[in-house]
């Protein structure tokens, strides 16, 4: 390599080194300053904590409930399978989670392992399904059953929760505890046939952060 060719290539290194400091210029090298990410169970506890809603919170909590759900008698003892409609979570803590994650997984857990022994009405696809229906009973699609027919079915039972949080804080750091209650409300007589909570406390001495 001539010496002027030489000379611009160690600059052009230089330059490079100086933008992206984190680069490796060989294979093999890693970036010192980095943190190596560690996958977990979304059930097990890691290192960054929070006195907060956690993620292991969340699966205890709605296993809890799927499990108590399908040991009452109006589930377990139907002869049909309920038709439930999910309601929105109240949430009444200081954190602003997304709280209706519970029901989801809720849901989900239902309908993955008690397939059949419940039904879930999905009313946020009413707006959908509704166009849908329109759109056959004007020709514009085709249907593979009278577009006259239309059975939105009604629901059995009304399935929500409500999170509740007490909060102290001194100077000697954070102490949360939340009630995860829930509850399945017959739509017909407006009676609760079930009602379930879970309870958690948690302390700290940093407090809890969520974005």
């Amino acid at each position: 390599m001539k010496p002027a060719l030489r000379l611009v290539s160690l600059s052009s290194l230089a330059l490079a080194a100086a933008l992206f400091p984190g680069c490796a210029t060989s294979s093999g090298v890693r970036n010192p300053s980095g943190t190596a990410v560690r996958e977990l169970r979304p059930d097990e506890a890691g290192t960054v904590r929070t006195t907060g809603v956690e993620s292991q919170d969340l699966v205890a909590v709605t296993d809890k409930m799927a499990r108590s759900i399908l040991a009452i008698p109006q589930i377990a003892r139907a002869q049909v399978a309920p038709r439930i409609v999910l309601e929105p979570v109240v949430n009444d803590t200081r954190f602003p989670i997304n709280n209706d994650i519970f029901l989801t997984r809720i849901r989900v857990q239902l309908n993955s392992k008690a397939a059949g022994r419940l039904s879930f009405l999905d009313r946020e696809m009413m707006k959908t399904l509704e166009r849908e229906r329109d759109l056959k009973r004007s020709g514009q699609v085709t249907a593979s059953a009278d577009p006259n027919v239309v059975e939105f079915r009604g629901a059995d039972y009304f399935l929500t929760g409500k999170l509740s949080g007490l909060s102290q804080r001194t100077g000697g750091g954070t102490s949360d505890y939340i009630l995860y209650a829930f509850r399945l409300t017959d739509a017909r007589t407006s009676e609760i046939v079930w009602e379930d909570a879970a309870e958690i406390k948690k302390e700290g001495v940093a407090d809890a952060a969520y974005r």
